[in-house]
């Protein structure tokens, strides 16, 4: 039987195993107290289970008339995942129960990027992104929950990278992931969609084959039965309606990064929660975690980001799938310290950010150059110690001198500080590290021919 890694499912529980993840919006009905319910170890907040929230669901329990729920996949804030058996398909699938007042607008931007009539895509390009199977309402004592049936997933890259002491995945699994990532990016760009969240915890491992043939008891033999804890209050008061008897902890079907292989290394980019249409909506926030977040989100607040503004996450997302740790640091870091950080890596800033950007006297000098005693971590550095070295010690393939300028070309274009200056999503597969390096690693897999066969023109 597989056992949970300590550290998987905490820190990037709410992307584990669904290919639709949670949208991003604002939890405003919370009107239970904040520690009534004792805590379960990797169990969604309890007091999220009250009109508006959760909607109770139990091992067992049967949806839609096919759908039997047999183990729990992850949660988040507004919603839970469970994976289920499609008795009419006899398959299994991730079945997202969303909370009674989550926002619906994911449904919306997944189904225009699989409209038809937006423009034919290839299979496996639409692979790359999340695909409805079904979708249905249920009705509980919380309210009416969205639930969606996708395909399920194994983990997140971040769950897997978490579950490793090394952190590293081996060097052709990391090329495939970047080329796919890029060709899902190249996707949803063409059909007019910003992700608006691209990192390591949304994007995620498909299953291999094989899951469906299972049933449900050979499932848990193979990776742990479902172990529902009790649900209990602190003042001793009997469970209100709408909460449940038990909470279950979900269950792990993933690895560690660096026992992946290149077989099995497809990935779905997830959470389409905070996506939006530059052509329709206006947006100025962004949602990606700091040491990810494109710069022109700090220095031009008032200029709306669009497709530029996911150039930079992924190039920052594909540095990390190379790196053991991200190429900006952000342990303990605030919002100057990853400009300073920026600044180090990719030279200066544009004058009109340098002017504007009040903390720079805490950094650098008048002259731009570090201020005295500060330790400044170039890209070269960078690249050494959180690359280079912690492969050769783990005995792992390392980039040779071709590899390594190719790919510091790539990442250093799509992290260029104004957005006009990064490559569009096509662009970045035309560069020279995807053609020679990344893309001949996803051939294999049969990835999309049409964006294959655009990238091979420029060889």
């Amino acid at each position: 039987m597989a056992s949970l890694p300590s550290r998987a499912l905490t820190c990037h529980s709410r992307a584990v195993c669904s290919t639709v993840v949670l949208p991003h919006v604002a939890y405003s009905t919370l009107s239970q107290p904040r520690f009534l319910y004792r805590p379960l170890e990797d169990v969604e907040r309890l007091e999220y289970y009250q009109p508006g929230g959760y909607h109770p669901v139990d091992i067992g329990d049967r949806f839609h008339g096919r759908y039997r729920i047999v183990h729990k996949l992850g949660h988040g804030t507004f919603s839970t995942i469970w994976l289920a058996r499609d008795e009419r398909l006899s398959k299994y699938v991730a079945i997202k129960v969303c909370t009674a007042d989550a926002s619906r607008r994911e449904i919306g931007i997944l189904s225009h990027l699989n409209d038809p009539a937006h423009g034919k895509a290839g299979r496996r390009e639409e692979a790359l992104t999340p695909t409805i199977l079904d979708r249905f309402d249920v009705q509980g004592p919380n309210g009416t929950h969205l639930c969606c049936a996708t395909a399920p997933a194994r983990c997140s890259l971040a769950d897997a990278k978490e579950a490793s002491i090394c952190r590293l995945f081996q060097l052709d699994v990391a090329r495939s992931l970047a080329a796919q990532l890029a060709l899902a990016v190249a996707h949803i760009h063409e059909r007019g969609v910003v992700h608006g969240d691209l990192h390591l915890g949304n994007i995620l491992l498909q299953l291999p084959a094989g899951l469906d043939s299972l049933s449900a008891e050979q499932l848990y033999e193979k990776y742990g039965a479902p172990e529902p804890e009790p649900v209990v209050r602190r003042d001793g008061n009997p469970l209100p309606p709408g909460v449940p008897s038990h909470g279950v902890p979900p269950v792990w079907l993933g690895d560690r990064c660096e026992r992946i292989r290149l077989c099995d290394a497809k990935l779905v980019l997830a959470d389409f929660g905070v996506a939006f249409r530059p052509s329709s909506e206006q947006r100025y926030k962004s949602h990606t975690p700091l040491e990810l977040r494109p710069p022109e989100a700090r220095f031009e607040p008032s200029t709306p980001l669009s497709f530029p503004s996911d150039i930079w996450s992924l190039g920052c997302t594909i540095w990390s799938l190379l790196a053991h740790r991200s190429l900006f640091d952000v342990l303990l870091a605030t919002e100057d310290d990853v400009t300073a950080q920026q600044i180090d890596v990719l030279g200066p800033l544009p004058d009109e950010w340098w002017d504007k950007w009040e903390a720079r006297s805490k950094y650098f000098a008048e002259n731009a150059t570090p201020v005295e005693g500060r330790c400044v971590w170039s890209w070269e550095r960078r690249f050494e110690q959180w690359i280079q070295e912690p492969r050769r010690d783990k005995g792992m393939a390392t980039l040779d001198e071709k590899e390594r300028e190719a790919f510091a070309a790539m990442v250093r274009w799509m992290l260029q500080f104004r957005p006009g200056d990064r490559p569009s999503a096509k662009e970045v597969l035309q560069t020279e590290w995807m053609r020679t390096w990344a893309l001949p690693e996803v051939v294999v897999k049969e990835v999309p021919p049409r964006l294959i066969s655009e990238t091979a023109a420029y060889k």
